[in-house]
């Protein structure tokens, strides 16, 4: 597949945001105070580790496939924690917060590029992507809700 400038463009942005988010979600899983909180980073860190081979593959012209569905299920899910104090609960927002607003700006950046390939099986694999990182934001506020930590 040869890509335009534009895509070469696009490609470029997404793989920055999938470094951040890795970086992020590694940073913020040692951070954490809850151990829930911990793999929940670390989980979705995994993912974002796929998506930046998937990216990198891209770069070079070779669309991955895709199932037609995304990994893990859409009705995330997550019980309280007990925090053993209200300063570590705060941490915790602040870093799902954090996070939540990184996955909304991912989501957007591939949203956009779905619209801006020419290439069907790129375009169905960007989606795939935005997909899964929509899943991660359902995720964060699972946790966030049920921790009394979305306002």
């Amino acid at each position: 597949m040869t890509l335009t400038e534009k895509e070469k463009g696009l490609l470029k942005d997404l793989r920055g945001q999938e470094q951040l988010c890795i970086g992020k979600y590694g940073k913020y899983a040692q951070d954490a105070k809850s151990e829930e909180l911990k793999c929940l980073f670390n989980d979705l860190k995994s993912t974002e580790e796929a998506h930046l081979r998937s990216i990198d593959s891209l770069m070079g012209g070779t669309v991955q496939q895709v199932s037609g569905s995304i990994s893990g299920s859409n009705n995330a899910h997550c019980c309280a924690v007990q925090y053993q104090n209200e300063s570590d609960r705060q941490n915790d927002a602040f870093l799902c917060q954090d996070m939540l607003a990184t996955e909304k700006h991912a989501s957007a950046l591939y949203n956009t590029s779905v619209f801006e390939f020419s290439d069907p099986a790129a375009r169905k694999l960007l989606n795939h992507i935005e997909a899964e990182e929509q899943q991660h934001g359902e995720k964060l506020y699972a946790y966030m809700n049920a921790n009394n930590m979305y306002c």
